[in-house]
């Protein structure tokens, strides 16, 4: 079934979802810059670039959210290299 709201115990599982993901987001581009083997360095660009990816995926489904709490568009900003 289709419904055009979540449940509130659907909401906050994916609202518990999101920050989860972010963190995991903040802690794999923080720990970018402490890797020196290219190999690891790149799978853990991959990974933030999955979970940017994943966090839109969920972002949208937080629309249907009973709450209606708007969803920030800030994204960690990087500390090192510039990047």
């Amino acid at each position: 079934m289709n419904h055009a709201t979540l449940a509130a115990h659907e909401s906050l599982d994916l609202h518990e979802t999101l920050n989860l993901k972010t963190l995991c987001l903040a802690k794999s581009k923080l720990m970018q810059g402490l890797v020196f083997d290219q190999e690891l360095r790149a799978l853990m660009q991959k990974d933030v670039e999955q979970s940017l990816k994943a966090l839109a995926d969920l972002q949208a489904l937080y629309e249907k959210a009973p709450f209606r709490t708007p969803v920030p568009d800030i994204r960690p900003t990087p500390i090192l290299d510039g990047r």
